[in-house]
């Protein structure tokens, strides 16, 4: 047998979040990826309706996937895309029950993302001192990632009648399609200036700010690539734009102490997302402590 029989409403799910949902093609992508490896198994399983899909056989497919050495953040993804496929298939009358709903899987460790520290970040975005443009531009992406927080989807996607350098603001268009407008630096308004006074000539009408040679928008890919060769090069470290990210909400963070104005400056639609930074805080703070604390210090054995 083959998992045809499970494709139909697939596809009908996929359009659904395409169309009405108008999830990013990236986001797209990962819903397919993993719900075809959700049918791939239960083709194997001979099953051929999804009302023929129960909690325990869900559970074989966890197991199956966690042997297999996937982690359980990916698995607490795949089976949030199995969820959603379910409240779809029940809204539109395919299904009668959720089998996904109670199941959870393995607890995924807490990781913290890795930033820069402010000397580090000094390090990096001290302005080029000769006037090749392609390091003009490179600074000026480097400083308002750091500067605004921007993703990488944001930046890329960047176009000229967003950017308000004399006010001091760009506004961006984030996730799920919702605007923001966030604060742009003195540093980087002056890199911006520099690198709009030596920008190639634009063919596209959307004006993108951030061009290659043929005047040509700057894909998500190239920039991480620029990107990971001045972390290199600057601070002999592999570096990605996230990083610079976490940088801005950390520093912002630890220099205010206003957790739901860097939610907001981030564009997170959930806080306990921006809460990952307090852990960060609380770390540098911890490690202080131990080093400065008279009572935290252990003493050495005779």
């Amino acid at each position: 047998m083959t998992a045809a029989p499970l494709q139909p409403a697939l596809e009908r799910f996929l359009d659904h979040l395409r169309h009405e949902r108008q999830l990013s093609a990236h986001t797209l992508s990962a819903y397919q990826r993993d719900l075809l490896n959700c049918c791939r198994f239960l083709e194997e399983q001979q099953v051929d309706d999804w009302n023929r899909v129960d909690n325990a056989l869900l559970r074989r497919y966890v197991a199956h996937r966690h042997q297999a050495g996937l982690a359980g953040r990916s698995l607490q993804r795949e089976l949030s895309a199995i969820r959603t496929l379910y409240h779809y298939l029940i809204r539109e009358r395919l299904c009668r029950h959720n089998p996904a709903l109670d199941l959870r899987a393995p607890k995924a460790p807490n990781r913290l993302p890795r930033l820069l520290d402010a000397d580090q970040a000094m390090q990096l975005l001290d302005a080029p001192d000769n006037d090749d443009w392609l390091l003009i531009r490179d600074h000026a992406m480097l400083e308002l990632f750091y500067s605004s927080g921007l993703r990488l989807a944001e930046l890329a996607g960047l176009n000229l009648d967003q950017l308000d350098i004399n006010q001091g603001e760009v506004r961006v268009l984030g996730k799920r399609n919702k605007t923001r407008i966030v604060p742009v630096g003195r540093k980087a308004r002056e890199a911006l200036r520099r690198w709009l006074k030596v920008r190639p000539s634009v063919t596209d009408p959307s004006q993108p700010v951030f061009v290659g040679m043929q005047g040509r928008r700057l894909t998500p890919r190239a920039i991480q690539l620029r990107v990971r060769r001045y972390g290199v090069e600057q601070l002999g470290q592999h570096l990605h734009p996230h990083m610079l990210r976490h940088s801005f909400a950390s520093h912002l963070l630890e220099s205010s102490g206003d957790l739901r104005a860097v939610q907001e400056l981030l564009g997170h639609s959930d806080i306990s997302t921006t809460q990952v930074y307090t852990h960060l805080n609380f770390q540098h703070l911890a490690e202080v402590y131990d080093r400065a604390h008279p009572r935290a210090k252990r003493k050495t054995e005779d």
